[in-house]
């Protein structure tokens, strides 16, 4: 899908896309930096970690991935329909969970697996002559976003239904979440170090954040469910959208144009509130769903040779 020609841009914005060499070297035989070494996941960090109340944020986490406009304009544009999420939103949900999931608690195999296949994905994607923006979906520093934004879905999650992260949580869940990062094309060298550094890299990047009329009707939809069919969309959507924009940030809210009142923020907190209680009180196998359902297939699949993504 092209963008649209209503849009108003004078002139394409202009990153730094990788040139043939850099793409070279990201998708060569070993696709990229190498993954972080296998680390196993310490039960404290899957139960940070591994939550199915953890979706409640997702939305608002994709959302502030695509607000920066050269990675919005890349999911808009994407002609790898086999993985779209308006033309197949179950496969899309799987495959990102299964993303996740690996890259938190996969092997180096796994995670090698999975960097392939998602590097096969990206090759793809890339602007054209038509293209308002240019993008690269091998372009490092998009890929760095990505990964930061899921870290920062992460600390949401942890802080909203579990409660304050401290320093030593973060550091070590921050470093955890490296995995984000390598598992794309992203080296870990680039990666924060520590609260500090990672507060320093999102205060400057969410300066870059900026929707078109082309990206904000996109991701307006995506809160309001509208590529689900039409009875589920005017089913659950309300409820999505009202938690969606409940978990954005003001600047990625004041860009989608949702408005946001105190009395919603109070009925927001009580809900999260109340759902972290019921959450803490379920047993493992109902909490960590569909996570380890995810898991479960996910390794099923690399293990029988089959595509992941």
């Amino acid at each position: 899908m092209l963008c649209d020609s209503s849009a108003q841009w004078k002139s394409p914005v202009r990153l730094s896309r990788p040139t043939s060499d850099d793409r070279e070297s990201l998708t060569s035989e070993s696709d990229g930096p190498p993954v972080s070494p296998d680390a196993s996941i310490s039960p404290n960090i899957r139960r940070l970690l591994i939550s199915g109340l953890a979706l409640a944020p997702a939305g608002a986490n994709v959302i502030m991935q695509l607000s920066r406009l050269p990675i919005g304009h890349a999911i808009v544009e994407s002609k790898v329909h086999s993985g779209a999420l308006r033309k197949h939103p179950i496969k899309r949900t799987r495959t990102t969970l299964a993303f996740i999931m690996v890259a938190l608690s996969g092997t180096e195999h796994e995670r090698a697996v999975i960097r392939r296949e998602v590097n096969a994905q990206h090759r793809l994607v890339r602007s054209d002559h038509d293209s308002a923006v240019v993008y690269d979906a091998l372009d490092p520093d998009l890929q760095l976003w990505v990964a930061a934004c899921m870290f920062r879905g992460v600390i949401d999650a942890v802080t909203s239904f579990i409660g304050p992260v401290s320093d030593v949580e973060f550091a070590t869940l921050l470093r955890h979440c490296s995995r984000f990062a390598t598992t794309l094309q992203v080296s870990e060298s680039r990666w924060p170090r520590d609260r500090s550094s990672f507060n320093d890299y999102w205060t400057t990047s969410v300066r870059d954040v900026s929707m078109d009329d082309v990206t904000r009707a996109y991701l307006r939809g995506l809160a309001s469910l509208d590529f689900l069919p039409a009875p589920l969309a005017r089913a659950l959507g309300p409820s999505h959208r009202f938690l969606t924009v409940g978990f954005l940030p003001s600047p990625f809210r004041e860009e989608l144009g949702f408005p946001w009142t105190p009395r919603d923020q109070k009925r927001f907190e009580k809900i999260v509130s109340r759902a972290g209680m019921v959450n803490r009180h379920l047993p493992r196998a109902l909490r960590e769903f569909p996570w380890n359902l995810i898991e479960l297939d996910t390794r099923r699949r690399i293990a029988r040779g089959r595509s992941v993504i």
